[in-house]
Parts: structure tokens; sequence; C-alpha cells
């Protein structure tokens, strides 16, 4: 029968050799994207479980590998990690479907969110159902930093860089993209020189590390290094990505609210190393001090949000640029221009990953094994941890006392609580949350359902407006 008469039987000929089929493929996607709760960490082991251990799509090794460029790259590298993996599995569709499903249940439910926010934040019980979630949101952010400290600092140098990242950022205000491209330095460099101290998993096994995964060891043909087609990729990403963004600004100038958010959230893009935690710090800083978008109450009511829907943690940005354009939304209706904002922020955010994973991916599939590439991930995790510690007291600060004072000794230069704003609800609340979650190991969904709850219970009962 001819081919072009017979769909199926032209699909049948270009199926991928591991023999996972595009039906199957969107269903486990959309499934990862369903239970992507809790975080990177997670998002990561929902991800390990259902396409290393059960659907066997590829090896332990592999996956880990995949992992580690994510982890090094700008933006959320759970998402990222199912975009490559998505290649890997289906080319460059594959990698649009997967990391396409991974953020849209966050997209509808952060909107979802923000309207109602927007709308109703300020009615008494919405306001104290966002003063139990921030709570629970102080737990969640400290058990960030123990997991993942855990996880990175094997040893008493790794310790230290987390230590003068935290000392850097906090009381120096360096620079995070400085602290992650000093840190990557010395790991590469340390790496290449083979120091143990600095060496992470991911190399190739000499078989799979589930044995019988489909992909196998072998490069696939799509993944093979090409200047031409990486030449093609980065001029369509680039384009995708950054001509909404010069439209914007030639348009409406660079005063507007759009044009603002554009460019601020494009140049945050290419910064966020470590994930959502690891640049919230400095995005809330902006948001609130520098464009007066948001208060920092409200960063935190955003985190919370992120915190209870699935999807990365860094849509808490979709948020924000929604807030920021409800407020300042021109001849719009607010709520439009707020949507717009929203919709905008994601793209910027988003697009780059993209390019990320389909520039960079098949050039880096040739370096499983590196010891200079494993070398420059150890040291820049063990850098995150110290800006997320950072994170956590800075939410930590917000949450419990309702003033900060700005202290300078020399060169360092911190906020510091002032002790007389403390609210005592909102310390109480903290504690039990970080009680159930770290003495009772309750996860994070039932305690945030908990503090939010007694957010409720409290505004009823007339303790809090």
């Amino acid at each position: 029968m001819d081919i072009a008469r017979n769909p199926d039987k032209r699909i049948a000929q270009v199926a991928p050799s591991h023999g996972v089929s595009w039906g199957e493929a969107f269903r486990v996607w959309l499934r990862v994207a369903a239970l992507s709760f809790g975080g990177p960490a997670g998002q990561i082991a929902v991800m390990h479980r259902i396409l290393v251990e059960e659907k066997r799509w590829i090896s332990e090794s592999r996956f880990l590998h995949a992992l580690n460029y994510c982890m090094l790259l700008p933006g959320p590298e759970a998402q990222q990690l199912a975009t490559y993996v998505g290649w890997l599995m289906h080319r460059t569709l594959g990698g649009l479907m997967a990391g396409g499903l991974f953020i849209l249940p966050g997209i509808v439910a952060i909107m979802g969110l923000s309207w109602i926010y927007a709308l109703y934040g300020k009615v008494g019980i919405v306001a104290a159902l966002f003063f139990g979630l921030k709570a629970a949101v102080l737990a969640i952010v400290l058990e960030a930093v123990l997991r993942i400290g855990r996880r990175a600092l094997k040893n008493r140098i790794l310790i230290g860089l987390a230590a003068a990242a935290f000392v850097a950022i906090f009381f120096l205000g360096a620079p995070f993209p400085l602290i992650v491209f000093a840190a990557g330095l010395i790991g590469f460099l340390c790496g290449r020189a083979g120091l143990p101290q600095f060496q992470s998993g991911g190399r190739p096994d000499s078989g799979s590390g589930v044995h019988g995964d489909l992909l196998g060891e072998h490069l696939p043909a799509h993944a093979h290094p090409n200047i031409k087609r990486s030449l093609l990729v980065a001029a369509t990403w680039l384009t995708l990505w950054l001509f909404p963004v010069l439209m914007l600004v030639l348009f409406l100038g660079r005063g507007d609210v759009f044009s603002q958010v554009a460019a601020f959230f494009s140049k945050m893009a290419m910064v966020t190393f470590g994930g959502a935690y690891a640049a919230l710090a400095y995005v809330a800083q902006q948001a609130v001090d520098t464009f007066g978008w948001l208060r920092p109450g409200e960063m935190l009511d955003g985190l919370g949000m992120a915190e209870t829907t699935p999807g990365p943690l860094i849509m808490v940005l979709q948020f924000v640029g929604f807030m920021a354009a409800f407020r300042d939304a021109g001849p719009l209706d607010p709520l439009l221009a707020g949507t717009l904002g929203g919709l905008l922020t994601t793209w910027v955010t988003f697009a780059p990953c993209f390019l990320w994973i389909f520039l960079g991916a098949p050039y880096i599939e040739t370096l499983r094994g590196n010891r200079a590439l494993s070398g420059a991930l150890s040291a820049i995790t063990a850098a995150v941890v110290g800006v997320i510690l950072n994170l956590a007291i800075w939410f930590g600060i917000h949450t419990i006392f309702g003033d900060v004072r700005d202290v300078a000794w020399g060169p360092f230069r911190f906020d510091a609580p002032v002790w007389d704003s403390v609210s005592l609800w909102a310390l109480l609340l903290s504690g039990a949350a970080i009680l159930a979650m770290f003495r009772f190991h309750v996860g994070m969904l039932p305690t945030l359902a908990a503090t939010s709850a007694a957010g409720i219970a409290l505004y009823w009962a007339g303790i809090i407006a």
C-alpha cells in the first residue's frame, strides 16, 4: 500500500528504535506533570521513579548526567530535565511536549490563584489563608536547605564553599551570578586536576543503570553535535525569546510595565542558576524595593501558591508579573493586563530553557564522564546551598517580623529584624510547621493545608484581621 495513503505505516517506519510511541510518551509526561509537586527534589524523584525505575526509558547514569547538565543551567532544573529526556527519546518535538506539559498545570493554577488574590486578597478570609501558607513555606524552605545540603556537602571543602557563598550574598551583597561563576570555575579546575572532593555521579556504566533500559547507552542519531543545526536552533529560539521583548521596548518604551517585566525576567532567565530557591531572594528584593511591584509579604504569598500547585517553583514569577501589570494596567482592564503580564513573564522565563537544552544537549551527550564538568557541578551545587540558606533567613525575617532595619558595618550590610515587630501567631505557626515536617515527617501538602486552615481559624476567632 502507498505510504502516502497510509499515515500509520509512515509513522511506523519512522518510529524511534526504542519503541516508545508518541501516545505513550504523552501519557507519561502528562502523569509526570500532574505529580510535579514538592519542588525540584520531589519532581526529580518522580521522574526518576517513572522514567528510570518503572518505564526504564533511560539508564541511571544517563539520567544523572542529564541532571548534572540541567543543574549547571539557569532556570528550573526539573523542567529542563524533562525537556532533555523528552528530546533524547523523541527529538525536538519530544522535548517540546515534555517541557511544555511539565509547566502547563502550573500556568493554569497560578493564573487562577492570581486572579483570586488580585480580586479578594484583601478580604479577611483570603488574607488569613495566605497568612497560614507563609508559615508553612518557611518550614519548606528550611527543609530544602537541609535536603540539598545533605546531598551536596559531602566533605569539608564543599561545606566551606557553601559557607563562603552564604557570607558573600547575605553580608556582602555579592551578585548571585558572580558567586555561581566563581564556584563553577573552582570546581572546574579542581575537577580537571582530579581532586576526589569534587567528583560526583553521572558517568556512563558499562551497561545501563537499570537493566534493559530502552534507549541504551549509544548516542542517538539526532544527538550528534552539528554546527549547522546548532546555528539554526540558536537563531530560532533567540528570535522566539527576544523578539517580543524588543518589540515591547520599541513600541511601549522602557518605562512601561510590560517592557520592564519582559526585560527584567529575560535577564533573570540568564542568571537563575540553582532553580527557584536560589533566585527568589534577588527577585523579591528587586520586585519589592526597585520596581515596587509587590510588598514583601506578597512575595511569600506567591511562593505559597507555587508550593501548592504542580510545576516548577519558579512559576511564582508568573504571579509577580501578574501583580506588576495588574497594578499598572494603563488603558487596559487590570485583570486583562495582569493576565498578559503573567503570560509574558512565563514566556520569557521558559523560552530560554528550551534554547539551553536543544542547543547544548548534543554536546553534553558527548561529555559523559568528563571530570571537569563533574567538578563544576559539585562546586555550584555547594554554593547554591549557601544561597538557599540566605533565602531561608530572608523569608523567615519577613514572615515572623513586621519590620526590618538596614544594618551596615564596614563592608557588611544586611537586613535585621525589628524585635518589637514580631508576630506571635506567625512565629507559633512557623514553629508548628517546622516541628511537623522535621520531627513527625508530615508531608508538604498536609502541612500547607493545616497551616492554611489554622490561619482561617484564627481569622474566624477574631485573633488576626
